[in-house]
């Protein structure tokens, strides 16, 4: 089995920026760019590009779920998820 380098981090990072961003654009109704910006301004984010948190291999929808509870400012949540 190959272990886990910083290429693939990398690309796993962002293709979750990319999913959690149009998911979040459509929910919002705004555009991708917008969206995608705003993401990269959240703890979710911060979390997310930190290769130690492992955070990317996660899947979109649980990224999703830390975003939310961020959002809603429900901490314990975001801990927990």
């Amino acid at each position: 089995m190959n272990a886990i380098n910083e290429g693939m981090i990398n690309i796993a990072i962002e293709a979750l920026t990319a999913q959690v961003a149009d998911s979040y654009a459509e929910a919002q109704g705004i555009p991708v760019t917008e969206a995608l910006q705003f993401f990269m301004t959240t703890k979710t984010f911060e979390l997310l590009i930190n290769p130690k948190s492992y955070l990317c291999l996660e899947t979109a929808p649980y990224v999703e779920d830390m975003l939310n509870a961020e959002l809603s400012g429900d901490w314990d949540s975001w801990m927990e998820v």
